[in-house]
């Protein structure tokens, strides 16, 4: 099997290292090579986070490179369109349309961009643009976003069992999460 590339990308707090965590396990349970690389910038501070997950027969770096990811999974739509250019012709993109504003913003410096998601597809991206907020809200929490979208990623891969997603949910929630996180997680997966 060729490498797949997955970028997970959002804002600290939101989740998105836990969910790289999910998603390095159930990769690994496949058999595949796996490969994960996590870049913090200010993540503490609501700073942009992402995190590179690479898998396949054979992986020898952890870093994906402009023009290389298969998916880019976005906790919040302008860190889809920062990272847009990472995304490889036929590539998908899957955002929250959940809007944090950036320091620059929060100050008056600068505004929010308008519409972030059109102008993705304008530049001849696919993108899935949902309200993965509102049913992670709907499932228990607005924290539970990371397994919304978890789910949701998990339906491009329709080869890995629902089952092993499970799984490697139950390996990295605590047990008193994993009910509310079980009901995001099909949420997601079903939205």
């Amino acid at each position: 099997m060729a490498c797949t590339n997955i970028m997970i990308v959002g804002v600290g707090g939101q989740g998105t290292l836990l969910a790289s965590k999910m998603l390095g396990r159930v990769l690994l349970d496949q058999g595949w090579d796996v490969k994960v690389s996590e870049v913090h910038g200010m993540s503490q501070r609501g700073g942009s986070v992402v995190t590179y997950v690479r898998f396949g027969d054979r992986v020898f770096s952890p870093v994906i490179d402009r023009g290389e990811a298969d998916v880019i999974l976005s906790f919040e739509q302008l860190e889809a369109a920062r990272w847009l250019e990472y995304l490889k012709p036929g590539g998908k993109i899957v955002t929250n349309l959940q809007k944090i504003e950036p320091m620059p913003v929060i100050t008056g410096s600068a505004a929010y961009p308008d519409a972030l998601v059109d102008k993705m597809r304008a530049a001849g991206a696919d993108v899935e643009a949902g309200d993965y907020l509102a049913l992670a809200v709907k499932a228990g929490s607005a924290k539970a976003v990371n397994m919304v979208l978890m789910g949701r990623l998990s339906a491009l891969f329709p080869e890995i069992p629902e089952e092993d997603w499970l799984s490697a949910l139950e390996a990295v929630v605590p047990a008193r999460f994993l009910e509310m996180n079980r009901a995001a997680f099909a949420a997601g997966r079903n939205a």
